[in-house]
């Protein structure tokens, strides 16, 4: 199963006024593992850098004004994330700032079936708490002392271990059993086998010792059960 954990920075907050995105960044999954492919772009947003957006992520106009604009990445973008589900923290957010880029290329969006909002996710599974990135990190013990600002591929790294977390735990894709790992490339089925001795171990009671014992039993006792069991007639009785 194949996701791309996604996020985006944008001038502003409004895709329908006027904002527009200046970064992308993803990381690949793989049956929920990081395969190591990524893709990430600064994008020439085409309009200026608002002052509020610009104290979120840093980047500024001028370091803008030389990385391609939307139309020149978008189809290598569109390659990367085509037949993915798309992991997104308050993917609306995103998604509308994404669509309103293919909008004005003619692309087609991305439908919501393909898209997994993680913020909804954690929003279930702690109600009533604060299930910002920074929050979840600290709730599962996530190192993003590297976030001072916000940066896409940064955050789509920091996102995908949050993701992970949300759906059970790293031993979810530990792989364990024959059947976990049916259908993942260059994962051989882990071989069950018990080790087997070379020799066998040395009996522990000789002869003498086991006839101690059977005397101490018929001395000890009138009628052995275990004899009768065994099919061992009692001399006694005879």
């Amino acid at each position: 199963m194949r996701e791309i954990v996604l996020d985006t920075e944008t001038t502003g907050v409004e895709a329908h006024n006027g904002d527009r995105i200046v970064e992308i960044g993803c990381v690949e999954l793989v049956n929920h593992c990081p395969s190591g492919r990524t893709f990430h772009v600064y994008i020439n947003p085409e309009r200026s850098m608002p002052v509020e957006a610009y104290n979120v992520h840093g980047l500024s106009e001028e370091f803008l004004s030389d990385k391609p604009v939307f139309a020149a990445v978008a189809q290598d973008f569109a390659e990367f994330i085509a037949g993915a589900k798309l992991v997104i923290h308050n993917a609306a957010f995103d998604i509308g700032f994404i669509n309103m880029e293919f909008k004005r290329l003619g692309m087609a969006p991305v439908e919501p079936a393909f898209v997994v909002d993680t913020l909804s996710m954690a929003r279930r599974k702690h109600p009533g708490a604060s299930n910002s990135l920074d929050a979840l990190c600290s709730r599962y013990g996530i190192d993003n002392s590297r976030r001072t600002k916000h940066g896409a591929l940064l955050d789509s790294e920091i996102l995908a271990e949050v993701y992970i977390e949300l759906i059970g735990g790293k031993q979810a894709s530990l792989g364990l059993g024959v059947e976990a790992a049916a259908g993942r490339p260059g994962l051989a089925a882990p071989m069950l086998e018990r080790p087997q001795r070379q020799r066998p171990l040395a009996p522990r009671l000789d002869q003498a010792a086991l006839a101690a014992h059977e005397a101490f039993i018929l001395k000890s006792l009138k009628a052995p059960l275990w004899k009768g069991y065994l099919g061992i007639a009692d001399e006694a009785a005879q």
